[in-house]
């Protein structure tokens, strides 16, 4: 039904397609496409990954009344893939392991991908509105380093549309210098759809940010933060992290695996005292 409907429309404005730039004839080609995926996908995920999955397609990105570069859509179809890709992971329950579990009721998960390696899961619940949480993690993601000890320094490199960003972080080095100094080159996407927010990445090229003396890039992704209101409790919010990342370099899986899964369980104290302030 929706792809016809797609056809109809399209159609209709057979005359104006004909006379689009190569650059907006190649974004309605891929919303058709798109569209044509979603409906003849056989199995679903869990009710609220469908939600932002659905309406998180390349409309609400590719049809904005400024046209973007070649450059600029090849960076919006990365955070676009990062969240399809994270969503993926996420949705599929079987082969967890559990790597920590807090007092407080934090949890650290980790499973082993044929085409990515291995990644972590965080779940944790915040005793902030999601509002408040979102607007920390996205609004303010500069100031990470501020309060986030892992984290020396988050620096927005380019703004493209309203849900796309390249960023160049910066890891601060691990106690002992265990694992030296990292820093990563990332295209995030952020997707807001009604009470559920999704904030997805991956580790891009970009020109204007080569590597760092000092510094072995590392790479991330796909990767991603979930949050949604706690059903039972919308004061609070449920945050899960996906984190998948190389850190490059000659280091022990061991010992990154140990690195990860703290690093993860850190984050949501630090976050957490960062709010409560």
């Amino acid at each position: 039904m929706l792809p016809a409907t797609f056809k109809l429309c399209a159609a209709i404005s057979y005359r104006h397609l004909r006379n689009m730039t190569g650059l907006r004839r190649q974004a309605a080609v891929a919303i058709s496409q798109e569209l044509s995926r979603l409906a003849c996908r056989s199995t679903g995920p869990s009710t609220w990954i469908n939600q932002v999955r659905r309406r998180s397609s390349l409309l609400s990105s590719r049809l904005e009344e400024k046209p973007f570069s070649e450059m600029e859509m090849s960076y919006i179809k990365q955070g676009e893939e990062a969240l399809q890709k994270s969503l993926s992971i996420l949705e599929d329950q079987d082969g967890w392991k559990t790597e920590t579990v807090v007092d407080n009721g934090d949890k650290v998960l980790s499973k082993v991908l044929p085409d990515v390696g291995k990644v972590f899961r965080l779940e944790v619940v915040v005793d902030q509105p999601l509002d408040t949480v979102y607007s920390e993690l996205v609004d303010n993601m500069e100031q990470m380093g501020d309060w986030n000890p892992n984290v020396k320094e988050v620096k927005i490199l380019q703004k493209i549309g309203k849900d796309t960003v390249i960023t160049h972080e910066k890891a601060a080095a691990t106690p002992g210098n265990i694992v030296g100094p990292r820093d990563f080159v990332s295209v995030r996407c952020s997707k807001r759809r009604g009470s559920t927010c999704v904030l997805a990445g991956m580790s891009t090229k970009y020109g204007a940010m080569p590597e760092q003396e000092g510094f072995i890039r590392a790479e991330n992704g796909p990767t991603c933060m979930i949050l949604r209101p706690l059903p039972s409790s919308p004061s609070q919010t449920k945050l899960i992290w996906l984190l998948s990342i190389d850190l490059k370099g000659w280091l022990p899986k061991t010992i990154i695996n140990q690195v990860l899964s703290q690093t993860q369980v850190d984050f949501a104290n630090h976050l957490r005292e960062r709010l409560a302030r």
